[in-house]
């Protein structure tokens, strides 16, 4: 059988076109398991047919091919950007995918508003909007959200809120906001604070403050000495920001400087980005590495990052040679419109700029590596704890919540390896109880869970409670014919009008709390399991309970459907309000008639 497949690829392979283009790799089941662009297709696939010495990654893939097809271009950057978007439609388990699991912040300001906002968001929408990032972390951007809030007076509050306040709010009051949703601020005005918001973001502060130093300077000589005071303050605090910036370069060119470090199962890949000479930001990109090289890492980086980044500098340093560096210039110079140069530094500042680069990796996986042990060793002491005969991996546990038995929901998260897994997450409403019963809440929600033997079962359920609702927990496994299958526990809180200082570990069998003196470590983490389910089903009972409060009596009230809905709760505060217009205000609202005014009124009396 194998010698069949091999010879129907060498026979296939001789009739491959000695032309640019791309090829798929397929599995016995007719599955695209790689793609693959060459200057010459032939001579590529002869690396693979013909070419006995491989890499173990080209070994390994060599023996699950069974078919192939190839797509002819008319120039290898045809080729480049056929591959890329081949590679993000077929998603190919042998070509590099930097999937780490996060959809990563950036800053937004929406131009399609009078008076826009910035606003964090997790993805680019094309929208006409001004994108700046990505963002390393969360906490990363909401720094620097908050340095451009201290700096410049753009609107705070959200869109509903903007929509109907009588009167500005606070940042008004204290001069953080020009109070836009209920002064006549200027627009031109209100779009100057938004370049200057834009050229602060992409690291042009020294533009901003040369601008209002201008600007400032008229003000005082049309004696407005309080607004000049104003700007001064600006500029005084964009110098502040300025200063706390490292400058790295003293050409005030703006690029990306590109490295990575990897061990056999992770890859980080560091990018600071210096722009007009100042270090504005550093992140690390964490992946799975298993069997790729660095080369190979670093060229799927450059070309996937920077599909989506709304901004590409003038110059991108990496730290090896990577494939096809000329396609890929070229392709990032027609998206920019402007040259851009990748450049692997040999010495000098550029080079010194890889090595800090080099050294943030460093750092970073060495915590990863770090963390790993840290994580294996609170595994191992969560196993000694609850006598188990193998690690708990994957941890499930369940919490209820409601108000007087309103709006009751559970939640079940989930954690791996130490870590929330959110994918997993599931949320739950109770639907087959009326009455305030936690015990029936928690019948319900684990029958619902563990009938489903599609998803993946857990090494440790842990239910918040004690004895009694572990003894729930039992009889549900029980009844579903899996109790033994993974180990239960709960969690029960302190009590403390007994004396007790700290929180106790139920099991099934015994009556007594375990032991927990020498497994600090693991009761902590079994609390913030605990504390996340219950973060997790309030969140998600307080969201239910505030979207029932958005249903209004005019839902049920003929005549009246969604824009006139919409144009008497704009216009009016609440039901007391409408109740006090008249038929002839109501219906002088936009999409109001005579008719519809008389139906509200109507319903409001018979309320």
């Amino acid at each position: 059988m194998a010698n069949s497949v091999k010879n129907n690829l060498s026979e296939k392979y001789k009739e491959a076109p000695n032309d640019p283009g791309v090829y798929l790799m397929k599995d016995n089941t007719g599955k695209i398991i790689y793609v693959g662009k060459a200057l010459n297709i032939k001579q590529r696939l002869a690396s693979y047919f013909v070419n006995q010495r491989h890499d173990l990654k080209t070994g390994i893939l060599i023996k699950k091919i069974i078919d192939f097809e190839t797509i002819v271009t008319r120039s290898d950057h045809e080729a480049y950007i056929l591959e890329s978007n081949l590679i993000k439609e077929y998603q190919p388990r042998y070509n590099v995918l930097l999937k780490d699991g996060k959809n990563y912040p950036y800053l937004k300001i929406d131009r399609n508003e009078k008076y826009p906002p910035i606003n964090v968001v997790r993805k680019i929408k094309k929208d006409k909007a001004f994108y700046f990032g990505p963002y390393s972390s969360a906490n990363s951007v909401r720094q620097t959200l908050k340095q451009i809030h201290k700096i410049f007076k753009l609107r705070k509050c959200k869109k509903n809120q903007f929509n109907n306040r009588s009167r500005p709010c606070l940042n008004y009051q204290i001069k953080a906001c020009l109070g836009p949703c209920c002064n006549n601020v200027p627009k031109d005005e209100y779009d100057n604070i938004i370049k200057d918001t834009s050229l602060f973001l992409k690291g042009k502060g020294k533009d901003v403050i040369t601008r209002l130093k201008q600007v400032m300077e008229s003000h005082a000589a049309q004696q407005n000495f309080e607004k000049a005071a104003e700007l001064r303050d600006t500029i005084f605090a964009i110098e502040k920001t300025l200063e706390r910036q490292c400058v790295v370069s003293v050409d005030l060119e703006d690029r990306d400087v590109i490295a990575l470090s990897k061990d056999e199962s992770k890859a980080v890949v560091t990018i600071l980005k210096v722009r007009s000479g100042y270090l504005v930001d550093a992140g690390d990109y964490v992946f799975d590495s298993k069997m790729d090289t660095s080369s190979e890492i670093l060229s799927a980086f450059v070309t996937q990052f920077y599909e989506k980044a709304p901004f590409l500098p003038s110059t991108i340093l990496i730290q090896e040679k990577i494939e096809s560096i000329k396609i890929i210039e070229d392709v990032f110079s027609e998206n920019k419109g402007t040259r851009v140069k990748i450049i692997v530094p040999q010495k000098g500042d550029k080079k010194r700029l890889i090595e800090m680069a080099i050294n943030n990796a460093d750092k970073k996986l060495k915590n990863i590596a770090l963390k790993k042990i840290e994580t294996e060793n609170l595994l191992i002491a969560l196993k000694n704890l609850l006598k188990m005969d193998y690690l708990p991996k994957r941890v499930e546990c369940f919490d209820n919540s409601n108000i007087s038995g309103q709006h009751a929901v559970s939640s079940m998260v989930v954690f791996t390896n130490g870590e929330p897994d959110k994918n997993f997450y599931r949320k739950y409403i109770i639907r087959d109880n009326e009455h305030h019963d936690d015990y029936a809440y928690m019948q319900e929600v684990l029958t619902r869970r563990y009938s489903n033997k599609d998803m993946e079962m857990p090494d440790l359920l842990l239910v918040d409670g004690g004895k009694g609702q572990i003894s729930i927990a039992v009889s549900v496994l029980q009844e579903l014919e899996i109790f033994g299958d993974f180990m239960v526990a709960g969690i029960a809180k302190k009590d403390a009008d007994k004396g007790e200082k700290q929180d106790k570990i139920y099991i099934p069998g015994r009556s007594n709390p375990l032991n927990i003196n020498q497994y600090q470590n693991a009761l902590y983490f079994l609390e913030r399991i605990r504390d996340e389910a219950h973060r997790t089903a309030i969140t998600f009972q307080r969201k239910r309970r505030q979207k029932k409060g958005q249903v209004s009596f005019l839902d049920n009230v003929p005549m009246i459907g969604a824009k006139r809905k919409q144009a008497l709760l704009k216009h009016y505060k609440g039901v007391t309000q409408i109740k006090n217009a008249s038929i002839e205000e109501l219906s002088s609202l936009p999409t109001m008639n005579t008719k519809a005014a008389k139906a509200v009124i109507k319903a409001i009396k018979e309320r």
